[in-house]
């Protein structure tokens, strides 16, 4: 037996830090050289407690049965558009004095720039305040303004995700269980309200899609009798190279093909032309219709004892928050909101942009968004990368979630289903994070949008999940 190993050709495993590898990286292959080596991905587990793991294992039969009635429910959803609204008119819990925002609560003097550049817009659209600086003492005044999440009613919201009563809403009914969830209509991108600006063109704009988009749509969505599958469109976009985050163009047309006739025919010329021109010219059109449908699918798995799925991924631009199906709905698991990786546009860099911000990766707690990255590879010309990119996300993705949705296929993976059920265990585990695709709002109040990119989902929120799961467990 060949005691002295240096006299052949070498076969090394390296675990940990992959620099490790930089030493025989592209050496010749030769006597006492490396002939073949191999890099594992090792990570320690977020959590080293074994008397926890030991928990877990206890109650493994349990979580796995729960997490699979869950995913069973989650699958399950039919989300429809069903109506459009006035928020006040449905969103349960919305006052006069209500605004409902992004991510877990916040009180305002915690908010970041560009939640309240948002806010002091609704307040000028409300017709509340009649300037900035009144609107920003009517907010900062205990009690004036009753701030809530969205999520806390059964509502979501892009980047600022602001709610007031007199915005017009997407009404998305989930036909299979009988639940209701809620979002307002895109502005588009650029300069707007949801990521905090609040001059006069971005408060035009919200006047205009409550006087000409609102009747219009609410008129073509009765005439279509509230039957628009977002479930259908959402697959069929997978398919055309969307990931219905921040890629909509495929949802968008689709939902388009639908509305326009009906559009036509309900409206006069002008009203038509302007709404039908407003929608082309949007490509994020979807994106708020698919955040409404993957709550409307999610919230059923709520109340599943023993189930440890994330339900909720929400970020208020200082802290990003989660919620899970087995714990109490009401509690909230927070950490500090990480400042995204991203392609900035022109002018701007990192420094001008604040942490990450929005309801819309309830997206990726569904399993699509960044999850489904391998079926938008043009997505990397928005977010930045490139498309090797995004398949190495999903396939990342998979190893942390209970399920492959069947509903939504991948076709670059051989339509297999995309990986849906984000499990704090295995977060905890294998030491892998969420990740989420996103757009990025400039940290200063009024300015809107510099740029977009990706990130992954700090630890915090799922540590302290992870923990309190346990705890309950026992």
């Amino acid at each position: 037996m060949e005691k002295n190993i240096l006299k052949g050709n070498l076969k090394i495993i390296n675990i940990g830090l992959k620099s490790f590898t930089e030493a025989f990286e592209g050496k010749d292959k030769g006597k006492g050289s490396v002939a073949s080596w191999a890099h594992v991905d090792f990570r320690p587990p977020l959590i080293s407690d074994a008397s926890l793991f030991k928990i877990i294992d206890h109650r493994r039969e349990q979580i796995e049965a729960a997490n699979k009635e869950a995913m069973r429910r989650i699958f399950s959803g039919r989300p429809f558009l069903v109506s459009v609204s006035r928020a006040i008119d449905v969103i349960p819990g919305m006052q006069p004095n209500s605004i409902f925002h992004a991510g877990p609560p916040v009180d305002w003097e915690n908010m970041c720039g560009p939640m309240k550049g948002a806010i002091i817009g609704a307040l000028l659209y409300e017709k509340i305040a009649r300037n900035a600086e009144e609107a920003e003492i009517l907010a900062a005044k205990k009690g004036s303004i009753k701030f809530s999440p969205c999520h806390e009613h059964k509502a979501v919201g892009p980047m600022a995700g602001i709610i007031s009563p007199s915005m017009p809403v997407f009404v998305v009914k989930n036909e299979e269980f009988n639940t209701f969830a809620y979002a307002t209509m895109n502005e588009g991108l650029g300069k707007v309200l949801r990521y905090g600006a609040y001059d006069e063109g971005v408060i035009a704009k919200l006047r205009w899609m409550e006087d000409i988009l609102y009747p219009v749509m609410k008129r073509t969505v009765e005439a279509m009798a509230g039957k628009i599958d977002l479930k259908s469109i959402i697959s069929q976009a997978l398919h055309m190279g969307d990931e219905v985050h921040n890629r909509n163009r495929a949802a968008t047309s689709l939902l388009y093909r639908q509305l326009a006739p009906l559009i036509c025919k309900v409206s006069n010329a002008d009203d038509a032309f302007a709404v039908l021109n407003f929608i082309n010219g949007n490509d994020h059109f979807f994106l708020n219709l698919s955040m409404a449908a993957a709550k409307s699918m999610l919230d059923v798995a709520n109340g599943i004892k023993y189930s440890s799925i994330v339900t909720v991924m929400a970020r208020n631009g200082t802290e990003f928050g989660i919620k899970v199906a087995g714990l109490d709905s009401n509690l909230w698991f927070t950490g500090k909101a990480p400042i995204p990786d991203a392609l900035f546009f022109p002018g701007y860099s990192k420094e001008d942009a604040n942490p990450d911000i929005g309801d819309s990766a309830i997206t990726e707690t569904l399993g699509v968004g960044g999850f489904a990255m391998a079926s938008a590879p043009s997505i990397v010309q928005f977010v930045g990368g490139n498309v090797s990119d995004a398949l190495k996300f999903t396939l990342s993705m998979y190893e942390i979630t209970s399920s492959e949705n069947s509903a939504f296929q991948i076709p670059y993976l051989n339509f297999r289903g995309a990986p849906a059920g984000i499990d704090i265990i295995k977060v905890i585990e294998k030491n892998i994070l969420p990740v989420i695709n996103t757009g990025v709002a400039h940290k200063l109040a009024g300015i809107g949008q510099v740029g977009a990119g990706v990130l992954n989902a700090p630890t915090e929120p799922f540590k302290k999940a992870f923990l309190k799961f346990v705890e309950t467990i026992k």
